[in-house]
């Protein structure tokens, strides 16, 4: 037997575990002590260890940016849910050349930066953008309506560039799912409805599961969005990091703000390792 000095064979993985250490678990662990680091105004901070930045939390203002974010993050995955999985359900049950048209029209806004489509999305939602001026010539409205700003369109805004991900989770989960099963159910007598609940979305559980998770947390901080479609006047957890690291100037408290977002997602990843195994484990069974 080779011993591990003599077998080469590691070499080939040494790079990988390099650039995971330096680029991913070394800003994981800076991140963390400079959580617990004490701020110095005008002069960063020093490595003086403290609770303050987590005990700063406690203030109304972060309690309230955090409660707004995660019910903007919950809206957002719900409604991505709604109308993704429905949608790359039946995109899994197309023909090869429907697959490949829908795949298509999917990805096309990956094409185009996601600012310019924000920006397209201030055009249309503005007082005298096309989506008024559509509803007026209607007759649904008399006056524009005020959505441009507000907290529908960065609802909308969020939906808009998450969803996507949704849909390409559900249809690969629906690509692979075995027909068979549900021909079998329906077989012994099961309704279609019986069927989709107690077959078919346990067996594509998995895939709606990866699509929370990649809807979920992008949405905690993607704080770019509140910005453009809200007009500052919604702040997220990721506005308020953004802040205090360049006019705030207080980077220990961006750390611990930084490090509960990461908290978060790690509930949401094992929240997702228990359901996904759970699912699978009773389809086996």
């Amino acid at each position: 037997m080779k011993s591990f000095w003599t077998d080469r064979r590691w070499l080939c993985v040494l790079p990988l575990y390099a650039f995971t250490l330096v680029f991913v678990l070394g800003p994981v662990v800076y991140m963390v002590a400079v959580s617990f680091a004490q701020n110095e105004a005008g002069t960063g901070f020093r490595w003086a260890f403290t609770l303050e930045n987590f005990a700063k939390m406690r203030d109304p203002v972060y309690v309230q940016c955090f409660r707004e974010s995660f019910t903007l993050a919950l809206s957002t995955t719900l409604l991505c849910s709604l109308i993704g999985y429905p949608f790359g359900y039946c995109m899994g049950r197309l023909g090869k050349r429907g697959k490949r048209l829908m795949m298509f029209l999917v990805m096309v806004p990956f094409w185009t930066s996601s600012l310019i489509r924000l920006y397209g999305w201030l055009i249309l939602l503005q007082a005298k953008g096309v989506f008024n001026n559509l509803l007026i010539a209607l007759g649904l409205i008399n006056e524009p309506l005020k959505i441009l700003y507000t907290y529908p369109a960065v609802l909308i805004g969020m939906v808009y560039g998450l969803l996507p991900f949704m849909i390409l989770a559900v249809y690969t989960s629906v690509e692979k799912m075995d027909w068979t099963l549900i021909e079998a159910a329906r077989d012994l007598g099961a309704s279609r409805a019986k069927a989709f609940f107690t077959v078919t979305l346990r067996l594509t559980l998995p895939g709606l599961m990866s699509g929370i998770i990649l809807t979920f947390v992008p949405s905690m901080g993607l704080f770019f969005i509140a910005d453009l479609l809200g007009g500052n006047k919604i702040v997220l957890v990721g506005s308020l990091i953004q802040d205090q690291m360049t006019r705030g100037g207080n980077q220990p408290f961006a750390a611990a703000l930084a490090l509960i977002l990461a908290a978060v997602t790690t509930v949401m990843l094992w929240a997702y390792r228990r359901l996904t195994g759970t699912a699978e484990l009773e389809g086996m069974l």
